[in-house]
């Protein structure tokens, strides 16, 4: 089923550990819109997608995302690596330190953790689109503002590579809504969706 190598999508080498950044960069593990969510959301709603070819870029950018998760928590794990418990406690980590020491664990920037209510699989093919067009933006929004808080480049960089992948993941699937649209245009959808019963 995967032909897994065994390296980053892109290399995380960060020198100075920072919990502070940790705490927020924490939430595109996950987070609201982090992605743990884009990955589920994306290789779920997949199953009821009634084309090949959109089934297949589900598949794709479900996969890709759980390869951001990696990265995403490579790099809190590399900026809590090695810090004491006091130096953890003076950077704002104290909280996530109590409940999961420096181990890698989905929640929100705030502590809330991760819900499976943050993600939505309708079976309908143009509501799921819409629903990854937005994720992938709100995705980005939140990229956008981990890079307004952080200055260090050795997080900067990989996150800057992940914001983009969310513009191409858009793109992509603005591409599939217009697939996805000419070709209900061209004949009666409703009559032919497996999700509808009435093949």
């Amino acid at each position: 089923m995967w032909t897994y190598e065994k390296r980053l999508q892109y290399p995380i080498n960060i020198k100075t550990p920072d919990a502070k950044s940790a705490k927020i960069i924490i939430s595109q593990y996950g987070g609201p819109d982090g992605e743990l969510g884009a990955s589920l959301r994306y290789l779920s709603q997949r199953y009821t997608m009634p084309y090949p070819e959109l089934r297949g870029l589900l598949t794709d950018i479900g996969t890709e995302e759980l390869a951001h998760l990696e990265m995403v928590g490579a790099i809190v794990y590399q900026l809590t690596k090695g810090l004491s418990a006091e130096e953890l406690k003076r950077q704002g980590f104290s909280d996530y330190f109590v409940d999961h020491t420096t181990a890698i664990y989905p929640q929100f920037a705030s502590g809330t953790p991760w819900s499976a209510a943050t993600i939505q699989s309708k079976g309908d093919v143009i509501t799921d689109l819409h629903e990854d067009l937005a994720a992938e933006q709100k995705a980005r929004t939140t990229y956008d503002n981990i890079l307004r808080l952080i200055d260090n480049p050795d997080v900067r960089e990989p996150i800057k590579f992940l914001r983009a992948r969310e513009i191409v993941h858009y793109q992509r699937f603005g591409e599939a809504l217009r697939i996805a649209t000419d070709k209900m245009n061209s004949k009666n959808f409703y009559a032919c969706n497996p999700s509808f019963d009435k093949c």
